[in-house]
């Protein structure tokens, strides 16, 4: 692009980047010093289903499979990755950009929260410029090599969503519910979008999904009963998962230890991502 130019194509007659570029493509650039292989949003219709406990899972799981794995927050006014790793240090920056936090097993993240002077300070921000700060956390952040990032997405299908599905290159959603016939309801409105912004669901996940008691060994449905086979039948869903309740995940996602959780419960859908990378 000529230091002269106007920014009027128009009236030019240069074949830069910028007259080659699609003008219906939304996609920001990303920071020179990132090299991210795959975006993988985590989305829901609905809050308090378990997206960011489902992200922080993934994180953990490929980056135990050896790949490099970063986790975009992207739930501005409620973030919670921070929280589940352990990481309260506010984020540092130079004139290249903002470097994102590592945890212990060097999962990369970016959230908010790391940049709050207190994280139980709250955001109190209109949706143009929420949603702006999630698109900055792509151009400014220096992510590096990473082969999986996680969008950990907030509820609903607004302004966020909208603007990770334009300004990123998400590769694929995963999406995440529990048995409640309401949330699946509102599941598929989340289902829909991702199918009108063209970005395949590769999996399902089902949280909350049952509850074994140590005693007598009995799965209590306390939820209800699982619908997941019949709503990704449904929706045409290959890959499904089911994350049951279990005290001592939770209480180590309080402790800033997910880390350290044991189970295989995501391991379909790791093992589809895994599938996809190839």
């Amino acid at each position: 692009m000529s230091e002269e130019c106007t920014h009027d194509c128009s009236s030019c007659t240069a074949n830069c980047d910028s007259r080659k570029q699609d003008p219906n493509d939304f996609r920001a650039q990303a920071n020179k010093h990132s090299d991210v292989k795959k975006v993988i949003g985590v989305v829901s219709g609905k809050g308090g289903v378990g997206k960011s406990l489902v992200t922080s899972i993934l994180a953990v799981t490929m980056q135990r499979r050896g790949f490099k794995t970063a986790v975009l927050d992207a739930d501005i006014t409620g973030p919670s990755i921070p929280k589940a790793f352990g990481i309260h240090e506010q984020l540092m920056g130079t004139d290249e950009g903002v470097i994102p936090a590592s945890t212990k097993t060097g999962v990369k993240l970016v959230s908010l929260n790391l940049l709050l002077e207190h994280d139980t300070d709250p955001v109190v921000w209109r949706g143009p410029v929420i949603a702006g700060t999630v698109k900055q956390f792509w151009t400014d952040v220096m992510w590096g090599d990473v082969d999986f990032m996680f969008v950990d997405m907030p509820p609903g299908t607004g302004d966020v969503p909208l603007t990770v599905f334009q300004s990123l290159p998400v590769d694929g959603v995963i999406l995440v519910t529990s048995p409640q016939e309401l949330v699946e309801m509102i599941v598929k409105k989340a289902w829909r979008m991702a199918e009108m912004m063209n970005i395949p669901v590769l999996a399902l996940v089902e949280n909350m999904s049952g509850f074994q008691c140590d005693e007598c060994g009995k799965v209590h449905d306390i939820f209800g009963k699982s619908h997941i086979e019949d709503v990704a039948k449904e929706l045409g869903i290959e890959t499904c998962a089911r994350l049951p309740i279990h005290p001592k995940l939770a209480a180590a996602c309080d402790k800033g230890m997910v880390e350290l959780f044991e189970g295989n419960w995501l391991d379909p859908v790791a093992d589809k991502l895994e599938e996809n990378q190839k």
